[in-house]
């Protein structure tokens, strides 16, 4: 049709003559030009949206052979080596789907299933649970240079300046040095005598709050009490005074808080890392970078008042951390000085270590005793038969208080601090052999 309406119009044009006569089938042929055209970039932008469609088909289908394909062959590959069991996983994410709301406790919901030693993929990291005593005694004793280290995380890694604290920093010089300074300076047998009149003070100022809330008549939220009390004995020790006073005391309360929450929270990054994307909708980036900088602007406040009220003629009984770690860094050799970044890791690693886990103990412990009158009148016996007419219980009581140590340790096996203990394999491509699943094998 097109060639006709073509060779048409080419002769309405070689022949001049006609053009008047036929003039309203010129305009028609116009018109149904124009249609055409339409019709034809109508049919162009379709077969357009049709190939789009098609090449989102198709990469669609490649994507989902190639996951199909790295699944089949990890699956084939991983049956020709004698690996724990390990339950179905699903593409990408593996395992993941499976921790729930409450990991420790699908962790041991499967190892009822599959055994004390199973294999799970958190995404893309191969993950050894090991639910057996004798297990990870062999893995943390016999093979502990190989799990020396800590699974790596981008939320630590921010918040404690690319790993220059003691607790998650790689294994070797440098972990040495931290852990001498830390055994040697900071809690030793000495040091931690010396914050002895803290320990007391703070003790006797919670008792104090408890009586004056019983004679009020009004309830008492322990839990409260107990988050203070351990974090204004490590101000204290760590910093030469408290902090949860005030405006700027609730401000580092949440500030604290937020820091912990954010060590323990759940990263997309770390085990498909590919999807990292996703912390920048989720304002996950955002809430980690916020609190570095927040805890940076502090913990170098903290650093310069130091610095300028000087800690040399501090006696050596009232010095704190920080007067200690800035002493070290000034005077200490090369091998165990540090500097600036390594004593704020320090000084956080502190208050993570100690703040959350004791006062979640002391809670727990608290509870458990509200729970079981009989044993709590028997610590109460104990103690009153130890202290006499004493109104406080002193340090060097607590090596005659058995049974109270007994409630304390039975309390922490049914609420761990931490329920799972991380370890990363340092050499990846060396294999590990435990005796403990061989001779469950067999």
């Amino acid at each position: 049709m097109l060639v006709v309406k073509t060779k048409q119009k080419n002769t309405d044009r070689s022949h001049p003559s006609l053009q008047a006569k036929n003039s309203p089938r010129i305009k028609g042929h116009h018109t149904r030009s124009s249609i055409d055209q339409s019709l034809r970039k109508a049919n162009l932008q379709m077969v357009d949206t049709t190939n789009l469609f098609s090449f989102f088909s198709l990469l669609s289908c490649i994507l989902f052979t190639i996951f199909l394909i790295k699944w089949v062959f990890n699956n084939v590959t991983g049956n020709h080596k004698n690996l724990p069991p390990s339950p179905l996983k699903l593409p990408v994410l593996g395992n993941l789907l499976q921790l729930g709301l409450y990991p420790h406790r699908s962790l041991q919901t499967l190892a009822q299933r599959h055994g004390s030693l199973m294999l799970l993929h958190l995404g893309s990291a191969p993950t050894l649970v090991v639910s057996s005593a004798d297990a990870a005694r062999e893995i943390m004793t016999t093979h502990y240079l190989i799990f020396s280290n800590r699974p790596d995380s981008e939320n630590a890694r921010k918040l404690l300046y690319n790993y220059r604290d003691l607790s998650l920093s790689p294994y070797g010089e440098y972990w040495r040095k931290m852990r001498s300074i830390c055994v040697l300076q900071l809690l030793s047998a000495k040091r931690v005598q010396s914050f002895r009149f803290i320990r007391e003070e703070e003790t006797f100022s919670l008792v104090k709050k408890v009586e004056e809330g019983c004679a009020g008549s009004s309830p008492i939220d322990l839990g409260q009490l107990f988050a203070s009390l351990t974090t204004d004995i490590i101000c204290r020790a760590a910093f030469g005074r408290k902090y949860s006073e005030g405006g700027s005391g609730k401000k580092f309360k949440e500030l604290l808080e937020e820091f912990g929450a954010l060590l323990g929270v759940f990263n997309i990054a770390d085990f498909v890392p590919w999807l990292a994307w996703i912390n920048n909708f989720n304002n996950l980036n955002a809430r980690v970078e916020k609190v570095f900088k927040e805890f940076d602007k502090f913990l170098e406040e903290i650093l310069d008042d130091h610095m300028k009220r000087g800690g040399e003629d501090t006696k050596e009984a009232e010095k704190d951390f920080v007067n200690v770690l800035l002493e070290n860094s000034k005077n200490g050799s090369e091998d165990v000085s540090i500097g600036r970044d390594s004593i704020k890791t320090l000084i956080l690693d502190m208050f993570a270590a100690g703040s959350d886990t004791t006062y979640t103990a002391l809670e727990w412990t608290m509870t458990e005793l509200l729970g079981h009158q009989e044993v709590m009148k028997t610590a109460q016996e104990e103690i009153r038969s130890i202290c006499g007419n004493r109104p406080t219980v002193r340090e060097e009581d607590l090596e005659k208080i058995l049974y109270l140590k007994a409630i304390i340790k039975e309390s922490m096996r049914l609420h761990l601090p931490f329920h799972c203990y991380f370890r990363e394999n340092q050499e990846r491509t060396s294999e590990c052999r435990v005796t403990t699943f061989w001779r469950e094998q067999e």
